[in-house]
């Protein structure tokens, strides 16, 4: 079985979403800025090297909304141990991929695909932990 792992939802305002779910949720969050697509980083839970210590806990992010990028919608991402038999097993599904699989430095590799409904999934598949 491959769990989900993290969260992602759009913003229109980083520092604005960033504020939100921290006084609203106590989440701590942080900015990545334009080297990393100025995806905003948020922990929901105690994290050790990045990742949840609890166990059933993730944490997620937010995503810039661009005006050239399809289904931009909260999504959930999935845990994968190899992306391309992942992709392979998406599409022979019926879903499709978005775009191109990307390295994430420290993080692994992933790829957003919509299912047959025409919701906007994610995979990953995460480098070892150290």
């Amino acid at each position: 079985m491959n769990p989900v792992i993290h969260f992602e939802m759009p913003y229109q305002d980083a520092a604005r979403v960033a504020e939100f779910y921290s006084a609203a949720f106590g989440w701590q969050t942080q900015a990545l800025g334009p080297a990393m697509s100025n995806y905003v980083v948020a922990n929901t839970c105690e994290t050790a090297d990045g990742r949840p210590t609890q166990p059933g806990t993730i944490n997620g992010g937010f995503f810039e909304k661009t005006p050239d990028s399809p289904a931009q919608q909260p999504s959930v991402v999935i845990a994968v141990d190899n992306l391309q038999a992942a992709i392979a097993k998406v599409i022979s599904a019926g879903g499709s991929i978005l775009g191109e699989p990307m390295n994430i430095p420290g993080v692994g590799t992933y790829v957003s695909f919509l299912d047959t409904e025409g919701n906007r999934v994610a995979m990953l598949q995460a480098l070892p932990r150290s």
